[in-house]
Order: C-alpha cells, then sequence, then structure tokens
C-alpha cells in the first residue's frame, strides 16, 4: 500500500462519489479510479462495490477505512514533527546552570520557555562555570549559563544578565541597624567567604574588592554554595556579600543590605559550541536574549 493510494481510498469511500472525490483531491476520475484498482490489487480483495448509479464499501472496504484515517493521521503527525524539529521548533537541548541561577533566573526562564518553545525539551544539569565549560567543549551539554567566560576557541559567549552584589548580615548583627554598607564595614568583622576552587568566580570579585580597598575581615568559613552561606548568616556567625538573586532564599535571621562604594557586579553568559547543529540552539538562543533584554533587573 502507498500513502496516495489510501488518501484516494479515503476520498472515495468518505464521498461514495468518484467525481466528487477527484475534485476534492484535485485530480481527475481516470487515475483516481486506477489508483483504487491498484490498491484493491495490492490486498487481493474488493474495497467498494459499484455501478452506474451508486458505490459502497465493502465488509473489507469498511475494515480498511479506519485503519487508512489513522495511517494517514501518523504520516502527517510524523512530516509535521520532522519539520518542527528541523526549524527548531521541536527536539531536545540539555542546559547547564549554577546553582545561583536555579533561586529565580533559571525558573523564570524554563516558564518563558514553556510558553513559546512547548515542544523543546530541556533536560537540566546543575554544574558550576568550569564543570559547564567543559561539558560544552566534551558535548555533554547544548547550553551553558555561566558566571565567566573562560578562554576556549570552541565556545561563543553571549552576555545577558548582569546583577549587584548585596550584603548578607545577620538581624543581631550591628551592621544590620543600617540602610546600606560599605566593603570597608567588614574590616575584622566574622566573614563567610566564597571557597576558591568551588565559588571561584565570586571569591575572586569578593576578595578583589576587599585588596583593592585595604579591608581584612575575619574569614570563617570558605564555602562553595551560596545558601550554605547564606545558613550560616542564619545561624549569626557572620556576615557575607552575595548576588543579588541571592535575595530569594529568605531567612528569619538574614538581612540583605546594598552595598555603597563598589562597581563589581556579576555576570552571566549564555554559552554554547560555535560548531553545535542542534535545531533548537539558535532559537533558544534568540528566545533567551530576548528574555532578558526585555527583563532586566
Amino acid at each position: 500500500m502507498e500513502l496516495h493510494q489510501l488518501r484516494c481510498f479515503v476520498a472515495i469511500a468518505e464521498e461514495l462519489h468518484f467525481g466528487r472525490a477527484a475534485i476534492r483531491l484535485h485530480m481527475t476520475q481516470p487515475p483516481l479510479s486506477r489508483q483504487l484498482q491498484l490498491l484493491e490489487h495490492s490486498l487481493g480483495v474488493l474495497l467498494l462495490e459499484r455501478n452506474n448509479r451508486q458505490a459502497r464499501l465493502t465488509p473489507a472496504g469498511q475494515a480498511l477505512l479506519k485503519d487508512a484515517r489513522h495511517i494517514l493521521q501518523i504520516a502527517e503527525q510524523a512530516g509535521d514533527s520532522a519539520r518542527r524539529i528541523a526549524h527548531g521548533e521541536a527536539g531536545r537541548l540539555s542546559l547547564g546552570f549554577t546553582a545561583v541561577g536555579a533561586y529565580s533566573m533559571i525558573p523564570r526562564l524554563l516558564s518563558h520557555a514553556a510558553q513559546h518553545l512547548p515542544d523543546v525539551e530541556l533536560v537540566l544539569r546543575e554544574q558550576v562555570s568550569g564543570a559547564q565549560v567543559h561539558a560544552l567543549e566534551t558535548e555533554l551539554i547544548d547550553i551553558g549559563f555561566i558566571r565567566q567566560a573562560l578562554p576556549s576557541p570552541q565556545i561563543d559567549y553571549i552576555l545577558i544578565s548582569r546583577e549587584p552584589f548585596v550584603a548578607a548580615v545577620p538581624y543581631t548583627h550591628p551592621l544590620a541597624k543600617h540602610q546600606s554598607l560599605r566593603p570597608t564595614d567588614f574590616d575584622r568583622q566574622p566573614f563567610l567567604m566564597y571557597a576558591y576552587n568551588e565559588g571561584r568566580y565570586f571569591h575572586d570579585r569578593i576578595a578583589g574588592v576587599f585588596a583593592n580597598q585595604g579591608v581584612r575581615p575575619k574569614y570563617l568559613h570558605q564555602l562553595g554554595q551560596t545558601h550554605s552561606i547564606i545558613g550560616l548568616v542564619n545561624a549569626g556567625l557572620g556576615c557575607a556579600i552575595v548576588p543579588a538573586s541571592a535575595q530569594v532564599l529568605q531567612m528569619s535571621n538574614v538581612i540583605f543590605l546594598p552595598l555603597d562604594g563598589i562597581a563589581e557586579q556579576a555576570e552571566i553568559f549564555l554559552a554554547h559550541r560555535n560548531d553545535n547543529s542542534n535545531p533548537v540552539l539558535a532559537p533558544f538562543t534568540e528566545m533567551t536574549r530576548l528574555f532578558f533584554a526585555e527583563n532586566k533587573r
């Protein structure tokens, strides 16, 4: 059986009139009759009883009609699916992101993608920036949302967002009474810092601010994740400087205060291999770029 033969058969079976079926299929009656004959010959059964006045389906024709409609529907869906995938409207994309991104940025982006690219399946992988770059280079992920654009000839970076740093202070700390803080306020104060190996991006920027202003905090603990740092602030163990997106981590004993005298901002880059041929990559990248352009903090 050929799909064209099935389409002809369905039109004839539904119209029960060769003239109307031919008009419906934009063809003449002789080739339409020929397609039905070829189908009957290939199946070895009579599908339609016809005479000069009327046509009606045989029991075999009635049985085939139901299956033929289903086959044609599946064929149409398969073709539509292939076209959507080729045009980047459907498919699968693996996406890396840092833990801080999961607080607000990634959930908002996923909600937006669900509306604008509903047939794209997103596979999420939480990784630090360095691990994401390696995953991109080895083609384990398609896109990364990273803090630092590490040099790599295989990867393109698009700056999509910047956010300021804020102070995280226990409510019981004397600094909590201020409206805003400066880096110098942390001099000789108990301080919770990002670890060099796990949170190097934030470690280097905060340490650089302190070094430039001659500030020497008392580093109590160094941790890799923002939520761990906020947890220790909540316990009253010290103060911290974190990206503004961390303010969604509301804890009972933590107050977030603006920082004056600090020009540093935390950047977020969208990264992907420059030879990635995934059809979904381009529409997802453009959707993401527009989303952040329209929703700047």
